[in-house]
């Protein structure tokens, strides 16, 4: 009786290291020759019809990629179906991985949208207030021109690439012209009956030659100036955000080629034709695929990463910038300089009359109006920004200014005003917004080099001793693992890529050009701080690229307006 029993124990033995030692000599399912467990995970992961997949294995020669000499649980349409189910469960899992990068750059761009728009919007209003206190007589036919001015810086800005401050800015001086013309300097022209007192054509010949008239002096060329030099920065952070959400775009919406899903279905699927439903592909036979595949991703990984350091660079000199590149001080700036454009043409206003009527004849006169007092011109204001002392210039004014008005205005061009802003202003968020994007986007530098790993990590979860190759169970990956780049692909040994997905070249393209070293040298590191002082903040560090910088903004000279005002 023992030893029978013995018999049967040994048996059971051999019974048990068929199956679990050698399971790719046959179907390891639990019932040995049935595709139970096939069919069980082919309906689990919503592959296909269920009716596809036999109850029995058996061999099907018509087997074009998980082909196997001994008996099968798949057949060619069950390839079709796990080819389809593999190649929306890659993209499914790029997405995931992607997500909290699109995210941010919403989130970001968003974010910076509305905060610029809410600073341009409140100098807008506080442009307007200069014509309502100090030049009435110019204020509601001023009011849509500092309207439209503001619209055009909004949409620089944003990244507009039809936008150009010149054009903006001379614009308006333009149409300045006829208004303080004919009601400051020349009141007695009047604007009681326009029809009799103001021709279309002078005021024509007025908008072109006001910039040989320059009646404004060298105010608007300084606005310019200023404005291209402190919005550049804001600009080129919409412009290359817009970029970064449109790459990551490209990449979630990559197209897998034939070839590519014929790997896939051979490194995840091809295990169960066998029954093994459980068994992982080996590391090495993953990375390959997956970088094969992914390729004109991995592509993106060098320029990517440029993208990301100029990205961090601008969101580092936005939060650090002084008064010299300060978006809110020159958007501030844009009252005073206008409001100083305006008592230079007082100031001159007997040479700019000559010349007018030199060039475009004199004006009939009129009802005579009510000269604008530039004592007001300079009012105190409150604002919702930050502490910012606005410097003074001292200023010679027309000799219509009365004695009493001169000695009002000369306490004021001595002193400053201090801008004190509440808790939740909106420059204050912006600095701490960009401070908050320039560590948050530091982490997805290498993104696109390492996506094709990442994806293969997720596969490799479970610890086994044992891995699939892609043709058998083996214990360790004997293949060569190639590099991500195009180039190292040609010896790959899984599959063989041709070409790269062309729209992901295109943003390849676009990346390039837009972070090329030119453009990326314009926010250059300097190696200390102007002053020395004692106690001063130690330099950013950029983490995982070991560099400490601190910040100078320069636009790149093909980005500078010509300054033809």
């Amino acid at each position: 009786m023992f030893p029978a029993a013995f018999q049967n124990v040994d048996m059971l033995w051999v019974i048990v290291f068929y199956f679990v030692f050698l399971p790719g000599t046959g179907c390891g399912s639990a019932e040995g020759d049935s595709c139970h467990e096939v069919k069980t995970a082919y309906m689990m992961r919503q592959i296909g019809p269920v009716e596809l997949v036999p109850d029995r294995p058996g061999a099907d020669d018509s087997l074009r990629v998980c082909v196997h000499s001994g008996p099968s649980c798949c057949t060619s349409k069950m390839e079709d179906s796990y080819m389809a189910a593999v190649r929306s469960e890659t993209q499914q899992k790029m997405r995931s991985y992607s997500f909290e990068l699109k995210y941010l750059i919403a989130g970001q761009t968003k974010a910076f949208r509305e905060t610029f728009e809410s600073l341009v919007s409140f100098t807008s209003n506080l442009t307007s207030t200069l014509f309502d206190s100090a030049y009435s007589a110019l204020a509601s036919d001023c009011r849509p021109l500092v309207f439209q001015l503001f619209s055009d810086i909004k949409r620089h800005i944003s990244g507009n690439s039809n936008s150009t401050l010149d054009n903006s800015v001379r614009q308006f001086y333009n149409n300045l012209f006829p208004l303080v013309y004919r009601r400051l300097l020349n009141p007695g022209i009047g604007r009681m009956s326009p029809k009799t007192y103001s021709s279309p054509n002078h005021d024509d010949c007025l908008r072109m030659t006001r910039q040989d008239v320059s009646p404004f002096g060298p105010h608007p060329r300084l606005l310019v100036r200023s404005l291209s030099r402190a919005l550049g920065v804001g600009r080129a952070l919409s412009r290359l955000l817009a970029l970064a959400g449109e790459v990551v775009n490209a990449a979630e919406k990559v197209t897998l080629s034939r070839e590519c899903g014929r790997g896939l279905v051979r490194m995840q699927y091809c295990p169960h034709c066998r029954g093994m439903t459980t068994l992982r592909p080996c590391t090495g036979l993953c990375v390959n695929i997956m970088r094969g595949c992914l390729v004109g991703v991995s592509e993106l990984g060098a320029p990517w990463g440029s993208l990301v350091v100029l990205l961090q660079r601008l969101a580092a000199t936005l939060a650090t910038s002084s008064n010299h590149n300060s978006m809110e001080l020159a958007l501030l700036a844009v009252r005073n300089q206008v409001n100083d454009g305006i008592l230079h043409a007082q100031l001159h206003g007997p040479r700019i009359t000559a010349t007018v009527e030199k060039v475009c004849g004199p004006q009939a006169a009129g009802p005579k109006m009510q000269t604008a007092n530039p004592a007001t011109a300079h009012i105190s204001f409150l604002s919702t920004f930050p502490s910012v002392t606005l410097q003074r210039s001292n200023k010679t004014f027309a000799p219509s200014v009365g004695p009493a008005a001169r000695q009002r205005l000369r306490p004021q061009s001595r002193r400053s005003f201090v801008l004190k802003g509440s808790r939740g202003d909106k420059s204050r968020s912006l600095k701490k917004l960009s401070r908050e994007f320039e560590g948050s986007i530091q982490r997805y530098r290498w993104f696109f080099s390492e996506l094709p790993d990442m994806l293969c990590e997720s596969e490799m979860e479970v610890e086994q001793h044992t891995c699939w190759s892609g043709q058998d169970v083996i214990e360790s990956y004997a293949g060569r693992v190639v590099g991500s780049s195009f180039k190292a692909q040609k010896e790959n040994p899984e599959l063989t890529v041709r070409n790269t997905d062309p729209v992901l070249k295109g943003a390849k393209q676009r990346l390039e050009q837009l972070t090329q070293p030119t453009r990326i040298s314009s926010i250059s590191p300097v190696r200390a701080a102007p002053a020395k002082e004692k106690g001063s903040a130690p330099p950013r560090s950029f983490g995982d690229s070991r560099i400490q910088w601190y910040f100078s903004f320069t636009l790149p000279s093909d980005l500078l307006p010509t300054l033809s005002l």
